[in-house]
């Protein structure tokens, strides 16, 4: 199946008109639509007009160089992915940019297969990053929708501590920010930014698919869901319901094996026979 890149957008960052036009076609030919800028400066003025799903940026240019173009890129949208390119290599700038929050980093003259494999490694995670984001908005929605419900039966799902700032009643300050803030929700304390929970005291370290599962059925909590659309939803492609079983089980196990080790002995994620996974009461309130 061909793949439609369309959709993707791509931004090439370089002082040098002759690598820009290369790079720019690599991308064109398999279908992105690239904007090209030919410095930092210009490159933050494409950022703050539109959104692109990559960056991809030279680090040696005159004024605003690529190390420094990441840093303004990542406090503006911690979720932009940006690539590096260098025809420099250096371990100390390379350790930098990655710090910082650079996806990728390429040696000039990169091959065309090398360029395009980083772009599309990038765009999936730009898809996996935007995924994440509506999950946690979804949350956050549904969040503030329970703490208005005075009859609802979930209304004990959110933690209640003593306010000491405008906090809508029945949320916890736990559970009102979603910009990295942590979500409290029955046992488990959700970090957004970090790839991790807890129970109780206890961190637990998951695995993007292993986080994205779970705030995708902590999202549609009320429901059955079933594993063809936790694939689609969660790794973001599609394939039917037996071989999205496989595909799912093994992430459901080592959720569940983290949490019983940290001490939640009740199964947070339910396994509906024959249907798909449900979260577990003892979450929902």
């Amino acid at each position: 199946m061909v793949e439609d890149n369309s959709s993707a957008s791509i931004l090439v960052v370089d002082d040098e008109a002759a690598i820009r036009y290369s790079v720019s076609k690599t991308l064109q030919r398999v279908g992105y639509t690239v904007r090209e800028a030919a410095s930092g400066e210009d490159a933050l003025d494409a950022i703050h007009a539109q959104t692109f799903d990559v960056v991809l940026t030279d680090i040696r240019m005159p004024g605003l160089d690529g190390v420094e173009l990441v840093r303004r890129i990542k406090d503006a949208d911690p979720d932009t992915v940006v690539i590096l390119m260098t025809a420099y290599p250096s371990l100390n700038t390379a350790v930098e940019a990655l710090r910082l929050g650079a996806h990728d980093y390429l040696i000039k003259p990169s091959s065309s297969q090398d360029i395009r494999g980083s772009v599309e490694r990038g765009i999936e995670r730009a898809h996996a990053l935007k995924r994440r984001r509506a999950l946690l908005d979804l949350i956050r929605s549904n969040v503030f929708e329970l703490s208005r419900g005075g009859d609802d039966p979930f209304e004990d799902e959110i933690e209640t501590k003593p306010r000491t700032d405008n906090t809508p009643v029945g949320m916890s300050p736990t559970a009102e920010g979603m910009n990295g803030q942590p979500m409290v929700l029955g046992p488990l304390v959700i970090y957004p930014g970090r790839y991790q929970i807890s129970v109780g005291e206890r961190p637990i370290d998951l695995t993007p698919t292993e986080f994205d599962l779970l705030l995708y059925l902590t999202a549609h909590r009320s429901r059955v869901v079933s594993c063809h659309e936790l694939v689609r939803e969660v790794r973001g492609y599609a394939v039917d319901e037996a071989e999205a079983r496989e595909v799912i089980r093994p992430h459901v196990s080592n959720l569940r094996r983290k949490l019983k080790g940290a001490g939640q002995d009740d199964d947070v994620i339910i396994n509906v026979r024959g249907i798909g996974y449900r979260l577990n009461e003892s979450v929902e309130g």
